[in-house]
Order: structure tokens, then sequence, then C-alpha cells
């Protein structure tokens, strides 16, 4: 099942590739599928391709860098050609939950910026509704923590999320609340959360992507397309 989803992912990424053109500013979005998409557009820069990435973790900006790909920070670019992407959840109005991997803050400001922002996954990612299968990533202040929980408790179930038996920090030294709730409305879910003192961004990302690239086990499926101006129709 493994190679299975990794041959999927892979598919979706290979796709995804085709979408860059000569002399853009290129989103480096985070998590596995997209490393796949780093390593294939480090191929056709290797080949003459010229772009720059603009990652969203110091993870992406090192696999970019070993793969030849020149990159600006975010703070170093006031728009992006097209940005690519991963997510935890897709529902089929392209709505995301995004963040299991702690980069929510730098993807959602990349993708805030991109003339185009495009999801690659693999099926398994495809939801019915928000929320169904797992929880959503919050990233909050360290400074005032345990109140901003204790007001995301008032929403559903808020951890603070752990690795290696200490607290995980973002690239931007920041803390990360797993909150698990039942999501009925997403974009208010999303509103309700950034009300709280302390959060800094959630991983709902509400009408934001433009085009999903999904690998399938009948092929690669493409989703939206509506507001995409690469040429890619779905």
């Amino acid at each position: 099942m493994i190679m299975i989803q990794d041959d999927l992912k892979a598919a979706a990424a290979r796709d995804a590739v085709k979408l860059v053109r000569d002399r853009q500013i290129v989103g480096l979005g985070s998590g596995s599928t997209c490393k796949i998409f780093i390593i294939e557009l480090g191929r056709l820069v290797r080949n003459g391709l010229d772009i720059t990435g603009v990652p969203t973790s110091k993870e992406i900006e090192a696999l970019a860098g070993d793969n030849g790909i020149k990159t600006l920070a975010i703070d170093e670019v006031e728009r992006i050609d097209i940005a690519v992407d991963g997510a935890d959840e897709i529902d089929m109005r392209l709505n995301l939950i995004k963040g299991y991997g702690g980069a929510l803050l730098r993807e959602k400001i990349v993708a805030s910026k991109a003339d185009n922002f495009v999801i690659i996954a693999d099926e398994s990612k495809l939801v019915e509704k928000l929320g169904d299968r797992g929880i959503i990533p919050v990233e909050i202040k360290k400074n005032g923590c345990e109140q901003t929980l204790k007001e995301l408790g008032r929403i559903g179930k808020a951890e603070i999320r752990e690795k290696d038996g200490n607290f995980f920090v973002t690239d931007n030294g920041n803390l990360i609340a797993d909150l698990k709730t039942r999501i009925t409305d997403p974009s208010a879910m999303d509103k309700e959360i950034k009300s709280i003192e302390g959060v800094l961004e959630t991983g709902l990302f509400i009408s934001m992507a433009d085009f999903a690239i999904i690998g399938t086990e009948k092929g690669v499926l493409h989703m939206g397309g509506h507001r995409k101006k690469t040429g890619v129709k779905a």
C-alpha cells in the first residue's frame, strides 16, 4: 500500500512540474509529495529551466538548494507566479487542512502571494468534509500558550504538539496546537479560532486553492481550474 501511495504522489508531482514556466517565481510547499515535485523540478533546472523558488520551510529550502534551485525568502517577493503545495485533507470545493508538518504559517503566506495556488496529493487526502480524518493544526505564540490552549479547549480538544518529548517548535519559533473538533462551517471555524488571543494562523485554507492534481489508481485527476491562469484545464 505504501509503494502504491508513493507512486500516486509521484504521478501528481510529475504532472505539476508541467505547469512551471521559464523565469517564474515558484512557491515550494512542504510535505512528501512536494519533495518529489522539487526533485523533479531540479532536473528541469539542470537542463536549463530558469526559475526562482520561494520555500515554505527550512527543510524545503535545503532540498531546493541540493537540487540546484535558487531561492528567495518569503519577505523578498511581493508576488509568486505559481505555488505548489500538498495538503492533509482536501474537500470537493478545494478547501484544505494543512499543517501536519508544522509549516502552515509560511505555507499560507506563500499561497496568499501566488497568482496560482496548486495542490498536489494522492487520493487518500480527499475527504467529504474537512476534519473527518484528523485535527486542525493551529500556530500559536509561546508566550501565554496556556491561556490560548484553554480558549481553544472551548472549541474542541486541543493539545500542544510534541516531538521527541519536547514541544514542537516551528521555523518561526512558535508552537503548534492540534485541535480536534467538529467542523460544520470551515470559514466560520477559521474566523473563530483566529479570534483567540495568541493564535497566529490556522491550518484551514479556505477558498485559496485554484487547482488540485490528485494521483489516483485510475490515473491523475484534475480538480478545479475556474481561476487558473496556467493553461491546464480540469
